[in-house]
């Protein structure tokens, strides 16, 4: 079945461009000329992943983002004209996966689909570890196999991009995972050096993580300069 990615921008022009291009290449498109018309429609499009442009009339990307990831995590990389790193973070922040300045190639457009749809495959565990094993830390438990994870028994809703990260912190527990490997292993080589994507969304994970703490552990060590690591803890400790 081909993967169906919605895009939703307020330009005629750049919906019938990136459509013809991704049709291409073997993806079933769908093109929406708003935020309120995609919200409206979500359901019945049902995408696999979602290209959002920010700037558009009455409810902007940031706005359509927002109220998308109270009922989905869908992957969503955002679009736009404007290269003001605040954007950036104030998408990451808001749970987008990845983002894309215009005007971009097609080579940059199709990596980057690709990159995202990637991690949204229930797939492999690259360590050799089982497909079926559950690593636990504290109260936080992680399938490795559902791409699933919980607190407290409680299902912790992530994004494909955060567990990504969590899973690889997960398979390397006690170890400190540079910077550049997590870059390189959830975004892509041509990421190792853009760090704000890790410390947003590595940010988004440790707060989506205290929130349903009864206990103040830190599960995530940051090492400045360094890396990330995810420390065991004993059930005791909770």
């Amino acid at each position: 079945m081909k993967q169906k990615i919605c895009v939703v921008d307020d330009e005629a022009k750049i919906l019938r461009f990136i459509s013809a291009n991704l049709k291409s290449v073997g993806y079933d498109v769908v093109t929406v000329g708003s935020g309120e018309e995609f919200l409206e429609k979500y359901d019945l499009i049902s995408p696999d992943l979602i290209l959002l442009d920010i700037m558009m009339p009455g409810m902007d990307g940031f706005n359509v983002l927002e109220s998308l990831r109270k009922f989905t995590n869908v992957p969503t990389i955002m679009l736009t004209a404007r290269s003001n790193p605040k954007d950036k973070v104030s998408g990451l922040n808001l749970g987008a996966d990845d983002y894309l300045t215009k005007p971009f190639s097609l080579d940059e457009l199709f990596a980057r689909v690709n990159a995202v749809l990637r991690r949204s495959q229930p797939s492999a565990v690259e360590s050799g570890q089982a497909a079926t094993s559950v690593i636990e830390t504290g109260q936080l438990e992680i399938d490795i196999g559902s791409k699933r994870c919980w607190i407290y028994k409680d299902e912790l809703k992530l994004t494909q991009t955060e567990f990504s990260l969590l899973e690889i912190l997960a398979l390397n527990i006690d170890k400190v995972v540079q910077h550049e490997t997590l870059l390189s292993e959830v975004w892509g080589p041509q990421y190792r050096d853009d760090v704000e994507y890790l410390r947003v969304t590595i940010a988004r994970i440790r707060r989506k993580i205290k929130a349903r703490l009864q206990e103040p552990e830190e599960y995530i060590i940051t090492y400045p300069g360094l890396g990330y690591m995810l420390r065991s803890i004993s059930q005791s400790t909770n």
